[in-house]
């Protein structure tokens, strides 16, 4: 069975991402060791038949032939980029579909259909929050908190792997209720 997993910020080949001047630096020794490791974990969750959005900020000043390498050797059938602030190359990939937002309508865990508003950046609102629609974002990289709506998926917030709705879903349960819609 097909599933959708969501990621934000893997930043493959960006080099200052290490840096401990960066306000979340990464626990890596190189950019490589960084690399291999969110490759290894996102094959390790991301099955061939899975989706998986990702939410802005593939790559980063990497050359586009390293990229393409990258995303040639990440698992998945479809996989969606939402346009983040750092996608000049990103975009270049062969993506199944480039978006700068989306609404998307995914199974949830209980096999209804979720309503969720994809997007690199938090939002205070969005289209469909009265309706139950929730928002996933990026670019904070752990910094902005959660609430029981919205829930940043970068891989700062996941372990360094794509993470499936139904995690998402159990994590925004445990965030307060400010900001759910009503």
């Amino acid at each position: 069975m097909s599933r959708h997993l969501f990621v934000s910020d893997t930043h493959f080949g960006h080099v200052a991402i290490l840096s401990p001047r960066m306000s979340t630096p990464r626990p890596f020794a190189s950019i490589e060791e960084h690399d291999e490791t969110l490759i290894a974990r996102w094959n390790a969750v991301v099955r061939p038949d899975d989706t998986v959005w990702h939410l802005g900020d593939f790559c980063y000043r990497c050359r586009e032939e390293y990229a393409r390498s990258v995303f040639a050797r990440l698992g998945g059938r479809r996989r969606f980029l939402i346009r983040g602030n750092h996608d000049k190359i990103g975009a270049r990939l062969p993506w199944d579909g480039i978006f700068d937002v989306a609404r998307a309508v995914v199974p949830g865990a209980d096999g209804s259909a979720q309503g969720l508003w994809l997007s690199h950046y938090a939002h205070l609102v969005w289209p469909r929050m009265h309706r139950g629609d929730l928002h996933l974002y990026g670019h904070s990289h752990g910094t902005l908190a959660g609430t029981a709506a919205s829930l940043d998926v970068g891989v700062d917030c996941w372990d360094w792997t794509p993470v499936q709705l139904e995690a998402i879903v159990e994590r925004m349960a445990l965030t307060p209720a400010a900001g759910k819609a009503e």
